[in-house]
């Protein structure tokens, strides 16, 4: 199995210190990427930058409006691209720029269109640098910052490590900035909660938070990850040797499989499912299907192969694919399977949601 990296690079990074893209900055990392080609690593960029490239372009203020921002991506977009076809120059490195947005990677067959183009680039030896499409993202549709979007494209890839460069040293006790006695928190192991993000202090467009909820994750889907500084030259070829730096994420021994991870991280539910305490302990704890009698009401105009979501006690759960739409199964719900027939005339299933098809959420 070919060994792949997915490296996440936050426009703090990138800026260098700046309010721009920063050459330099931008050449080492490339230089950092080529070495770990060398070493038979295969490299996915997940970059910001566009906005800020945009922005400073244009030169809009520090905080334009969600209008002003997706017009500064549309102009940054090429300038970010640019800059990284010259700092993949120098080791002679072919880039490819991919735009995503979460909607895309929402709907399965775009979702696999989108593995099988990045799988193709790198079988090329082609470096694809990912990015937000945030010139059309809406609120709606936005992944909401390149961490999670990161995350998504690990699992997409069958990455073995994400490593989120920051402008932080890692995951502290409290915000190194404000606190001298802050510690940096070397390791997180699975099922164990880090300390309260809020006082983690800020790092980027999404916050230390949402590198947190990345690394989280990501490691739920068996893809270790670390959040270290990109400040330090190197950086990427140390974590690749195994040097401590930084945060480490453990990944789980047992993950998800693969349409289960997109069930459950990537899907957007057609509709609620509500069912009852006893069908949720069925699923949670036996892994059983879901069946009409468990149903107690439901939501959305969702038709038979939609994603749904299943809700207990007013908490979402699970996800899973329904064999029934919204329609038939207002009919059948609180039913026993022997009686689907009767009622509809016919029955495509014995189950609602049938147990291959359906990923347990981690509360």
């Amino acid at each position: 199995m070919a060994k792949r990296v997915v490296v996440k690079l936050g426009s703090g990074v990138l800026a260098g210190g700046g309010s721009g893209l920063d050459g330099a900055v931008l050449r080492r990392l490339a230089a950092d990427v080529a070495a770990a080609r060398a070493e038979g690593w295969e490299v996915v960029v997940v970059s910001s930058g566009a906005i800020l490239a945009g922005r400073e372009r244009l030169k809009l203020a520090a905080r334009p409006s969600t209008q002003l921002k997706q017009a500064a991506a549309a102009v940054g977009q090429s300038r970010l691209m640019r800059a990284w076809e010259a700092a993949f120059a120098r080791p002679k490195l072919t880039v490819a720029q991919v735009l995503l947005t979460a909607d895309d990677l929402r709907h399965r067959e775009r979702y696999l269109n989108a593995r099988s183009t990045l799988l193709t680039l790198l079988r090329l030896g082609v470096v694809p640098v990912v990015n937000e499409n945030d010139t059309v993202a809406v609120e709606e549709i936005k992944f909401g910052d390149n961490d999670g979007l990161s995350a998504l494209v690990a699992g997409l890839v069958d990455a073995q490590l994400l490593v989120l460069l920051t402008d932080q040293d890692g995951l502290f006790t409290d915000d190194p900035r404000t606190n001298p006695d802050a510690r940096l928190i070397s390791r997180v192991r699975p099922g164990e909660a880090p300390p309260r993000i809020g006082r983690a202090g800020p790092s980027g467009t999404g916050g230390m938070e949402s590198k947190v909820r990345a690394a989280g994750r990501a490691a739920e889907n068996g893809i270790a990850s670390v959040i270290a500084s990109g400040a330090k030259p190197g950086v990427l070829a140390d974590l690749l040797s195994g040097r401590p730096l930084g945060t480490r994420f453990e990944a789980v021994e047992k993950p998800l499989a693969k349409r289960r991870q997109w069930l459950a991280f990537a899907s957007q539910p057609k509709g609620r499912i509500v069912v009852d305490a006893g069908a949720r302990e069925a699923l949670v704890a036996r892994s059983k299907s879901l069946l009409a009698t468990g149903v107690r009401s439901l939501t959305g105009a969702f038709a038979p192969g939609d994603v749904v979501s299943l809700v207990e006690g007013g908490v979402e759960f699970a996800r899973g694919l329904t064999n029934f739409g919204a329609a038939d199964l207002e009919r059948i719900r609180g039913l026993k399977s022997s009686q689907i027939e009767a009622t509809l005339g016919h029955k495509p299933a014995d189950e609602v949601v049938h147990r291959d098809n359906l990923a347990v959420l981690k509360p």
